[in-house]
């Protein structure tokens, strides 16, 4: 009797710890759909029991800094259709394809389609949707959306970027903001039964769409227009592989132009060709490196100043030997005696090398990080590139003489020109950026600011002053001298660096490029131009480069209206130098007085920059060539 009694009270309890577990299972699925789970569900039932239609947010806005209008959105029309709803007379469908001007058999082929809607057509214009409203057929729906339109065209291609054709970021600030630019869909919501009949009596809700934020650039436009000019002109007239500028006010870090030709209209999208899209959307001052050659100069010779590593006097026979390696000058015959700042206006690669050996690895290495050449800039745009260095414990002192003249060293245009900057502004590295601001259109309200951000020290204000000093009188007297504007105080430095193929010193294979700086008022403007392999005889930086950027600088202080000081203008007619020989045509330039740079060391004259009886400035380079 005890052991039935056990048997009968363990089945109970068996039972009762059952029915717990099982009601406790219940009020916890109920809670979950009830509680956490009950706006998803609520959405589900809504979902089976209403019909919507979409309306496209406009996408945000890109401006210049003056407020031109760079990226809008146009307004297009969509028009669905509800089976069920449909008359499907005669009249109906011709007057309707008659506005649309589609095919009449594709046109029945959807309205007969056994389903609660169907898309009947896109980029439906006003005029067409004012004709569909006036029609006023029932089972007709139009919907609102909007389209990517860019003003310019093929302008600040690469900056800008694109769209997906769902008005979806695909490259540039169109990808990096598109979380601002795209805004919030709005929809039309209509309650239907189960096979998706419109239920008699009810009401449709409409949820207006939310315009995307939009973004207010540092970039001018004026300004941008002329770099386009430039850089376009360039690619044309040495068949350059590409051509790239960039302009920026060194004591703000405001990017004011830039500019990578070839490029494409970006309302006319090469989607099918994907290597032509893909090339011709890198943003190359951003996305490549380069060895930047004489341009880094101005490093190696701030280095040299602040760390008082200067001499009195260098000697240049045309090349320095380091670890028994012989590297040459530029000038094979060389310089000669000179001075720091002659040096500077030489742009003589035995006098940089001094200046890095002096100074030492670990000591150079400590200011490359300082300039901020070991770390992106943080400019704010996709795909920056990150320099190459070679490692602090393999650099020998062979490797840190040429790294003084600017190669063995890679670095992108952006984060030489944000070193450069430092250097013109009094000592402060600056962070670039693209948007001023992000605001909200309809009420004008700033969403965020960027504002002048210091990210470090790099030197002093003396060696600021002194080095500018220098940089004016490389364009005063020296290689810089086509960059030089009369009436106006332009600095900068040339540039002509190799290129490497597998591993190997590309033999006729250059980039030219030229890093000029004025002062607009309290700022210093810098502008770096490049182009990557010019054809044909000219590659010199000065020859190549150098008078672009002035164009660039001479169009500016038109347009911001900056008075030219006076100055003496001093033209002359450029010589013929075809057919004569080396001693020759050097004889006659240094009695007219003229600069001039030359490849070829024997035969004659064959080609020469300006041509022969051009009007030309005093102070302009000639180049010529001897075979």
């Amino acid at each position: 009797m005890d052991i039935s009694k056990r048997l009968i009270d363990k089945k109970l309890l068996t039972i009762i710890i059952v029915v717990t577990f099982l009601f406790v299972m219940l009020v916890s699925r109920l809670f979950y759909l009830q509680i956490i789970n009950a706006d998803e569900l609520v959405a589900k039932a809504y979902s089976q029991w209403t019909r919507d239609l979409a309306f496209t947010a406009n996408r945000g806005e890109i401006l210049d800094r003056n407020g031109v209008t760079l990226a809008s959105s146009n307004t297009s029309f969509t028009l669905y259709a509800r089976p069920n709803e449909l008359s499907k007379s005669e009249d109906e469908i011709n007057k309707i394809i008659e506005i649309l001007d589609i095919d009449k058999e594709a046109f029945l082929t959807k309205i007969n389609k056994k389903v609660s809607e169907v898309k009947i057509a896109t980029n439906i214009s006003k005029k067409q949707m004012l004709s569909l409203v006036k029609l006023n057929y029932s089972g007709y729906y139009l919907t609102v959306d909007s389209n990517r339109y860019y003003p310019f065209g093929n302008f600040l291609t690469q900056t800008i970027g694109f769209t997906s054709s769902d008005n979806v970021g695909i490259s540039g600030l169109e990808l990096l903001y598109n979380a601002q630019l795209m805004g919030i869909d709005g929809a039309s919501y209509t309650q239907s039964d189960l096979i998706g009949n419109k239920i008699s009596n009810s009401k449709t809700t409409y949820l207006s769409p939310l315009d995307g934020f939009s973004l207010n650039l540092t970039i001018d436009s004026n300004m941008q227009l002329y770099v386009e000019q430039a850089v376009n002109e360039a690619l044309i007239k040495y068949s350059a592989n590409s051509a790239s500028c960039i302009m920026m006010n060194a004591n703000t870090g405001e990017i004011l132009s830039i500019a990578s030709a070839p490029t494409y209209d970006l309302n006319n999208i090469p989607r099918n060709d994907s290597n032509t899209l893909n090339a011709q959307s890198k943003q190359l001052i951003i996305s490549d490196v380069y060895e930047p050659g004489s341009t880094f100069k101005i490093i190696t010779s701030a280095i040299g100043l602040e760390e008082d590593k200067i001499k009195k006097g260098y000697y240049c026979p045309g090349f320095h030997i380091v670890d028994g390696q012989r590297i040459k000058c530029w000038k094979s015959i060389g310089h000669g005696s000179q001075n720091f700042a002659e040096g500077i206006c030489n742009s003589c690669n035995c006098v940089f090398m001094d200046v890095a050996l002096s100074v030492g690895k670990e000591t150079f290495y400590a200011y490359l990080d300082k300039f901020g050449l070991k770390n992106k800039t943080g400019l704010d745009f996709p795909g920056e590139s990150s320099s190459i260095l070679l490692p602090l414990d393999n650099v020998k002192n062979v490797d840190l003489a040429r790294i003084g003249f600017g190669q063995a060293i890679a670095v992108t245009p952006i984060q030489l020109i944000c070193a450069v900057s430092s250097i013109l502004n009094g000592g402060n590295l600056i962070k670039p950026y693209l948007v001023k601001s992000i605001y909200d259109k309809n009420t004008n309200i700033v969403v965020k600011e960027n504002n002048t951000e210091i990210v470090k020290n790099t030197v002093s204000e003396e060696t600021s002053n002194l080095l500018k000093e220098y940089l004016v009188n490389v364009v005063e007297k020296g290689s810089g001298k086509n960059a030089k504007i009369d009436g106006y105080t332009i600095g900068g430095k040339t540039g002509t660096s190799q290129k490497y193929l597998n591993g190997a010193i590309a033999k006729g294979k250059y980039i030219s490029s030229f890093l000029g700086f004025t002062q607009i008022g309290n700022d210093n403007i810098v502008c770096l131009f490049m182009v990557d392999e010019p054809k044909g005889y000219l590659y010199y930086g000065s020859i190549v480069a150098a008078p672009y950027v002035k164009n660039i600088f001479e169009n500016t202080f038109n347009y911001l209206k900056i008075e030219r000081k006076d100055y003496q203008e001093r033209l002359v007619t450029m010589p013929s130098l075809i057919g004569l020989s080396l001693q020759e045509a050097l004889s006659i330039l240094k009695n007219a007085g003229l600069s001039y740079e030359y490849t070829g060391e024997q035969g004659m004259v064959n080609y020469q920059m300006p041509n022969p009886y051009d009007t030309i400035d005093k102070d302009s380079v000639v180049f010529f060539n001897v075979e």
